[in-house]
């Protein structure tokens, strides 16, 4: 099998010379390429088309978002940002996931080299290597017609819904689940819901620390929910939209007043730390028929055994259709343990929920 081609963007040439060294010693990747700005990257793509592209996010002569935009607008290829840590660089990390971008690597603090964490970056790689061709595309024909943002199949039911019935957003929980690609389709999703008729809506995004409360503070900012970063102990109610802390695992109790919020540390679990599966085994726990559980975009197979807890105790189970996802991995999971009751793109993921919740609750 042939290495998957990476071509470097970044002002710093220390960054450069040190990520080509860790990338080159990986078995399926090889640096054909290190530019100093985005002129000198469009002119080495004349000469050879990448499979990759990492991108760091600050630069001179055109910075990282203008790029990628040019990127995705013209010929879209699976780019990775290179970030520091940094509430301005949260914020126009997630901005530049909304342009197209698969994922990010954030770069060590100060006075740590990248080679300490190579194998963050070669997972990254990897994502990025398995991404699909008719989402990359999506991001490209979004620029010219917003309509243009479905390419999914037809609604499929994976398992017959027997005595599907109108629920009470009083009595329920919306829960959700994501990885690489989630933020963009989790605000699509959102966005798209009825804040009037929905219940409690808790989301694990694969997302690390610091990130998550910005993400939050954007959803916020632009949603009719009240969207805000999971804290341990709180009470929730329809309308507000819980995300959870990265680095914190997230989990739902029932309390005399309704649901609560509970944030704790612990292994990771599916390698992640929220995991998806903590989160939806929890719900089934607690609010069993009561909830709907969505499965999203990402690598691996965090949440599909959260996914069959929720069927086992009679909750509704939705996931996104792969044909959609950035990487469908997780939804496949989920699908071949044949505990999905429907596989629907964003646009009808909202729509279906919507018409479970017909009574406003204001």
């Amino acid at each position: 099998m042939s290495k998957k081609k990476v071509l470097i963007v970044d002002d710093s040439k220390t960054v450069r010379e040190v990520l080509a060294d860790i990338i080159n010693s990986f078995e399926d990747f090889e640096v054909v390429g290190k530019a100093a700005d985005p002129y000198e990257a469009r002119e080495m793509m004349k000469r050879i088309v990448p499979d990759i592209i990492t991108l760091d996010v600050e630069m001179p002569k055109m910075d990282g978002l203008t790029f990628l935009d040019k990127i995705m607008r013209g010929f879209p290829l699976p780019v990775v940002m290179i970030s520091s840590l940094t509430k301005e660089n949260a914020a126009i990390t997630l901005k530049a996931l909304e342009l197209g971008a698969v994922d990010y690597i954030l770069k060590p603090e100060s006075g740590k080299s990248l080679k300490e964490i190579a194998s963050k970056i070669l997972e990254k790689l990897s994502i990025a290597s398995q991404v699909s061709k008719s989402w990359l595309s999506m991001h490209k024909f979004r620029k010219k017609d917003p309509s243009l943002t479905q390419f999914a199949r037809h609604t499929i039911q994976m398992v017959p819904v027997k005595g599907l019935r109108i629920m009470d957003a009083k009595e329920s929980l919306i829960v959700i689940g994501a990885s690489t690609g989630g933020t963009v389709v989790i605000e699509k999703i959102l966005s798209e819901l009825n804040n009037t008729k929905t219940p409690p809506i808790l989301v694990v995004q694969h997302i690390p620390p610091f990130f998550s409360k910005t993400f939050a503070e954007r959803l916020d900012k632009i949603l009719p929910f009240n969207v805000q970063e999971a804290q341990n102990g709180a009470r929730i109610l329809p309308g507000d939209v819980v995300i959870a802390q990265g680095g914190k695992h997230l989990l739902v109790e029932k309390r005399y007043d309704g649901y609560g919020i509970i944030v704790k540390d612990g292994p990771r679990v599916n390698r992640h730390r929220p995991s998806v599966d903590v989160l939806f085994k929890s719900a089934a726990a607690v609010s069993g028929s009561n909830t709907v559980g969505i499965l999203l975009t990402g690598m691996g197979y965090d949440g599909a055994a959260g996914m069959e807890s929720l069927k086992n105790k009679g909750g509704l189970t939705i996931v996104q259709d792969r044909e959609e996802c950035a990487v469908s991995g997780m939804p496949k999971s989920a699908i071949e343990k044949g505990v999905v009751d429907k596989e629907l793109d964003s646009k009808r993921i909202a729509e279906f929920v919507n018409s479970l919740f017909m009574a406003d609750y204001l």
